[in-house]
């Protein structure tokens, strides 16, 4: 579970802490340019690295140091608890005079308290254990070192956290871009929800129990759908029908010539069939009531919430009324600027004066901070 966030001299986001102890789903509401998409962006740094890639440049470009102040480190930590076990990573980025790169400034991670690694520069230190003596070695500046660093086993705390980093969920979808079709298997989803066939086949070979869940959602949404299937296309390719029946009467469909809002309902039944099956997840969803019907939108948010009550976390934005009515004040997160020259700053919603009806508030833009 994420326990804090903390983003220093990128973009929008300056000196800025997100702590969500404790809470298993939280909302976070504000105008347009306030900073919430560049929050899933900052998230999203951590799951590339997680996911293998470490090349700084692909990470960040010299345009994301906040209003171009490239004098000043650019910041990422993120303090998550695993198993019982706090783990906390520090990343710092520098672009020196005449470097067209940012390179790593420093870079470590704790569990518990203890260093698994620590690096200054080019130079990584791994601790002294009980059976090794404390190792010393040297990563390319342009290089961020946990990803390269290796895991002796499952257990090896390295392992347990980079694979958490690597399946979190972040997501903005875009219909238009989500298919049926799969050529493997995949258990990381990418933001935009393309790879949502790779995923779904990815889930259902590795748990196949995973279809029930997957299906009692998707009839409390939809109702006439009977089934979905992943017909075999190719040696490893595939492709999803989706089969309707009423009235004695049924009709099968392409996954691809479903609505937009119906592909997010598959998209949602993963996301709960994949915490729920190899969770607990982190998911990041930005406005995952885009695409909805009003009368839609609250089973919606619920879902997701009961999902992600017991096990798993989830944040998401939205500027839906029927949505934010689904969050209560200790959980709902108000971000703010007052212009493009200042940055986002950040208050939960019970420390914050809103005086009468909390849309009206935000329709008249009464809320300051």
């Amino acid at each position: 579970m994420l326990q804090r966030l903390y983003v220093h001299n990128f973009r929008c986001l300056e000196n800025f802490e997100l702590k969500t102890k404790a809470m298993s789903s939280s909302l976070l509401i504000g105008k347009n340019g306030s900073g919430k998409s560049t929050l899933s962006f900052a998230l999203k740094i951590f799951q590339n690295i997680g996911r293998g890639i470490n090349r700084v440049g692909q990470l960040v470009q010299s345009k994301d140091f906040a209003h171009g102040k490239s004098d000043v480190p650019m910041r990422f930590e993120i303090e998550v608890l695993l198993a019982g076990s706090a783990y906390h990573y520090v990343l710092a980025l520098e672009l020196p005079e005449n470097f067209k790169e940012l390179r790593v400034l420093e870079e470590q991670l704790l569990v518990s308290g203890k260093p698994v690694f620590s690096r200054k520069g080019a130079q990584v230190t791994v601790p002294r254990s009980a059976q090794d003596c404390e190792a010393q070695f040297f990563v390319d500046w342009h290089l961020v070192a946990l990803p390269v660093i290796q895991e002796q086993s499952q257990t090896d705390p390295l392992h347990i956290f980079k694979t958490w980093l690597a399946r979190t969920i972040i997501l903005a979808p875009i219909p238009k871009l989500i298919t049926g079709d799969s050529n493997g298997e995949a258990l990381e989803p990418l933001m935009d929800g393309s790879n949502l066939g790779d995923w779904l086949s990815g889930l259902l070979g590795r748990y196949p129990a995973a279809y029930t869940t997957i299906a009692e959602y998707l009839r409390q949404v939809m109702p006439d759908i009977a089934e979905f299937r992943n017909d075999p296309t190719g040696k490893d390719a595939k492709s999803m029908n989706v089969h309707f029946a009423a009235n004695a009467a049924n009709f099968a469909v392409n996954f691809d010539d479903l609505s937009d809002g119906e592909k997010c309902f598959f998209l949602c039944a993963v996301v709960l069939a994949a915490n729920k099956h190899y969770g607990p997840l982190f998911c990041f969803w930005d406005e995952p009531d885009n695409y909805l019907s009003l009368s839609e939108v609250g089973h919606f948010i619920q879902a997701l919430r009961r999902s992600f009550q017991n096990r798993g976390q989830i944040i998401v934005t939205s500027h839906n009324d029927e949505a934010i009515s689904k969050f209560a004040d200790e959980n709902t997160w108000v971000l703010d600027r007052k212009s493009h020259l200042e940055p986002t700053i950040i208050k939960l919603l019970e420390d914050i004066a809103v005086s009468g009806d909390l849309i009206n508030a935000l329709i008249c833009d009464d809320i300051r901070l």
